[in-house]
């Protein structure tokens, strides 16, 4: 492989969601590693259709970029929860937690952030609440 680039299908980095029991809920594919980064922490997550992620997080320090590249759905950031559309692209500021609910075609994001190996994260169980709250009707 050529020094100054990497490149990776990422449906072909390993899905890391079975091995935390979260397969029935989404796909975890955090590729850093597959493509060789050294600044940048880079997953794809595809969360499936009517499902939500199986926990919330947050990090110390690290902001992070999401990007919507299919589907539709919901996240929830900390008390609020905004609608999603394929493109949309949110920042979320360290602190914050957040979690991702797929809509009836399931949800596909790519995340972006710095590669720090000494804030992966705090996870939220059950953070979301196993309720679902009704979605808001179209005007």
């Amino acid at each position: 492989m050529p020094e100054g680039y990497t490149h990776r299908n990422l449906d072909e980095v390993e899905d890391s969601a079975p091995q935390f029991g979260f397969e029935e809920h989404q796909e975890a594919r955090f590729a850093s590693e597959a493509m060789e980064t050294e600044q940048t922490g880079l997953s794809f997550h595809r969360i499936k259709p009517g499902r939500r992620q199986g926990f919330g997080h947050n990090h110390g320090e690290a902001e992070e970029v999401y990007v919507v590249l299919g589907g539709t759905g919901r996240m929830k950031l900390d008390e609020d929860v905004i609608e999603l559309n394929e493109r949309d692209a949110i920042r979320v500021h360290a602190g914050v937690t957040r979690a991702f609910e797929a809509g009836g075609e399931g949800l596909e994001i790519i995340a972006f952030g710095p590669r720090r190996t000494d804030d992966r994260g705090e996870i939220a169980m059950g953070w979301w609440g196993t309720e679902r709250p009704e979605r808001p009707s179209p005007p």
